[in-house]
């Protein structure tokens, strides 16, 4: 016979592995994310100032919870996760990024140039506790890959190709977007 801990462990993995079948493993905000990474490529490639090249990047995160809303419903995506007790962690680990963004900002004011090296660098780290809530190995692997690849290449890189650290990450974003659907194609 199991004991108490036990099979509150045995409930915790259910519930875990509910909210990854019911989020299709966050797939829709990490399309979204793509997206997004997309748009901040294609800002980088404008023959702008730096300053207002962060500003635009800056801005189009606002696009971001409402295209993961509107991705989510179109792939049937559950985000809210009512019945779940684990449904709000998610969204506590979504706003734990903002705390990064102090990084970010330094960044803007000290060395603009490397302001989208920390934005992707926060964007690759910040993924990888959605590791343990969707029982997801990509993200553990993904996190850490989309971190250090972005900072390797943030050392070589001159202003003038800054336009290579956001296309990496979506090339990275992917990348984890085909791993982690296959993860969620594995559980149903």
């Amino acid at each position: 016979m199991l004991n108490k801990e036990r099979w509150e462990n045995l409930e915790l993995l259910k519930n875990r592995n509910e909210l990854s079948v019911e989020g299709k493993n966050g797939i829709g905000f990490l399309l979204s994310g793509a997206v997004i990474w997309t748009i901040i490529t294609i800002i980088f490639l404008q023959a702008i100032d730096i300053s207002q090249k962060n500003i635009f990047m800056l801005f189009s995160t606002g696009l971001m919870f409402p295209l993961s809303v509107g991705i989510s419903t179109l792939i049937k995506a559950d985000w809210k996760f009512k019945d779940n007790p684990l449904g709000n962690l998610g969204l506590y680990l979504n706003l734990s990024q903002f705390i990064y963004f102090t990084i970010f900002f330094w960044g803007i004011i000290k060395s603009p140039e490397a302001a989208v090296m920390f934005f992707a660098i926060i964007t690759g780290a910040h993924l990888f506790p959605y590791g343990w809530l969707y029982n997801a190995k990509p993200y553990y692997v993904m996190a850490p890959v989309i971190s250090v690849a972005i900072m390797a290449l943030g050392l070589y890189l001159d202003g003038e190709n800054l336009w290579l650290i956001p296309l990496a990450v979506v090339i990275l974003l992917i990348l984890l977007i085909i791993w982690v659907y296959a993860n969620y194609k594995s559980k149903i």
